[in-house]
């Protein structure tokens, strides 16, 4: 493969020769999503211990596209300067049926926004990154080679680890679950996803060539190169490009990861055969997650909890985004605050959870209808969407990846512009840099505002685009901004008062009012 894989050292853990002192965390999972929980959590003071089975980073691109939240989220973890630097930047996609190209959109058409719509970057860069960022913070301690083989609780967590060198007992507050679609802490507690299973596959295959194909997204439904079927292509660093391609439910998942099946697919999209196998991969569509996210002091996080369709790009995503929403609530717990801030963590990110896999449904719905009257509407639908601008919205090839609005959030004065209570914040030049890197706790943004004193930072932001996306055309504006950077509420003036009793429901959890 191009990735050149290295194994992360193994060191025998402390545990082998002496019980170790209690954890406030264990993080189980070592993937992109254990290693941003542990930076993030390292950024509120919190220390962690993270374990995993393996000692190299994934194999295979897995996760490519990162959405402008996770990029925001990235340069709180201090990755995204390199992210940034490696990866492919695009905002434009660009969607044909047969050879005919219906229409296109641009992600992000307006300046003033210090991160891109959208890179594309292979998940074992991602993990390397956040990996020699949690090897160098002195709050994380990550341990490789390290498996779970027993886990109970009562009030605390208490794991069996095995390792090279023998077994060995782990006890923590809390143990975060960051082990993937197939988790293994999952399947030590007997718990299980629902949700639908779609019957349909897709083909994965990054292959590496010389080409000037541009850093868009192209989709195409039922081209002459793949009949009847859809395909996907886009452009990743180090001259690798990622082609997904429809196989249908009656594939063979092992004999079409075959070069002998796979390299004739890939002529016929390209045209020619200049071209590398990186990887091969067969995947089945699914959208499912788990009842409830948090169990006692069990918390699911990521893929271990939710797993949808990859179309629209909101598996790695949405598992940042549920970094972003636990982060300081654990981190409040563990300095004494109240656990239903635990329980806002499960109601909020169910939420989000529930969005994407209504749009990944939707999605797949789209691309793989059944025969009768959900092709009929789907074939019509592309027909028309390339005369009728209407129509392109019904179009569905993923609807990409963006934050979900949390609900329950308030209070809300009706402002002239989009950033209401459960959103998050939208970043702005201001005249100290970027805005989202004033928003590191609870702060008040005020707009022509006199913000009343209740012991938080307050922030009076300048320039036409921090304007422009909090105060609009009214006469003042003061938001209430959460530490994962969502606004928990907003006024076009308030009192002290009005603030504290806003202020105190978030910070216990409660929804409002």
């Amino acid at each position: 493969m191009a990735y050149d894989y290295r194994p992360f050292p193994y060191a025998p853990p402390p545990g082998l020769t002496a019980p170790e002192p209690r954890h406030p965390v264990l993080i189980v999972g070592a993937g992109p999503i254990g290693l941003a929980m542990a930076l993030e959590l390292a950024n509120h003071g919190v220390r962690s211990v993270v374990v995993d089975d393996n000692d190299v980073v994934s194999v295979g691109s897995r996760a490519i596209c990162w959405s402008k939240r996770s990029l925001e989220i990235f340069a709180r973890l201090g990755i995204a300067e390199r992210c940034l630097e490696k990866g492919v930047t695009w905002k434009v996609g660009r969607t044909f049926h047969r050879d005919r190209e219906v229409f296109n959109f641009d992600l992000l058409p307006e300046d003033g926004h210090r991160m891109p719509a959208f890179i594309n970057l292979q998940q074992y860069y991602v993990e390397q990154y956040l990996a020699e960022a949690a090897i160098a913070h002195p709050l994380i301690d990550l341990r490789f080679k390290n498996r779970v083989t027993a886990l109970s609780q009562s009030d605390h967590v208490r794991a069996e680890i095995g390792t090279p060198d023998g077994p060995y007992r782990l006890e923590a507050e809390y143990l975060l679950a960051c082990d993937g679609a197939r988790s293994p802490i999952r399947g030590l507690m007997g718990l299980d996803f629902k949700g639908e299973l779609f019957e349909e596959r897709f083909l994965i295959a990054d292959i590496e060539m010389e080409a000037d194909f541009p850093p868009e997204r192209h989709f195409w439904f039922e081209p002459t190169f793949h009949p009847g079927q859809s395909a996907l292509l886009h452009k990743q660093p180090d001259n690798i490009y990622r082609i997904d391609l429809q196989l249908g439910w009656d594939a063979d998942p092992e004999a079409e990861r075959q070069p002998d099946r796979v390299i004739p697919r890939i002529e016929r999209v390209v045209g020619h055969s200049d071209f590398r196998l990186d990887w091969v991969s067969v995947y089945t569509f699914q959208c499912r997650r788990l009842d409830q996210f948090v169990h006692d002091r069990v918390i699911f996080v990521g893929d271990s909890a939710h797993v949808v369709s990859p179309f629209g790009a909101r598996g790695g995503n949405g598992g940042m985004q549920d970094v972003d929403n636990l982060g300081w609530k654990l981190a409040a717990v563990l300095a004494g605050g109240p656990e239903t801030l635990l329980e806002s963590y499960d109601r909020e990110r169910q939420h989000g959870a529930d969005e994407n896999i209504a749009n990944s449904t939707r999605a797949t719905r789209f691309m793989t209808p059944e025969d009768g009257a959900e092709r009929v509407f789907r074939d019509a639908v592309l027909r028309l969407a390339g005369k009728a601008a209407f129509a392109r919205a019904w179009v569905n090839s993923g609807r990409l990846s963006r934050p979900c609005t949390y609900p329950g959030l308030g209070p809300d004065a009706d402002l002239p512009v989009g950033a209401a209570p459960g959103m998050v914040a939208p970043d702005a030049p201001v005249a100290e840099g970027w805005l989202q890197d004033q928003l590191r706790g609870w702060t008040l943004l005020a707009f022509n505002h006199d913000a009343p004193d209740v012991g938080l930072p307050v922030l009076h932001p300048t320039g036409d685009n921090a304007r422009a996306r909090y105060q609009g055309d009214a006469a003042n504006a003061l938001y209430l901004i959460r530490p994962d950077q969502v606004v928990a509420a907003r006024w076009i003036t308030a009192t002290a008062a009005e603030v504290t009793t806003a202020l105190s429901h978030h910070k216990e959890g409660r929804p409002w009012p």
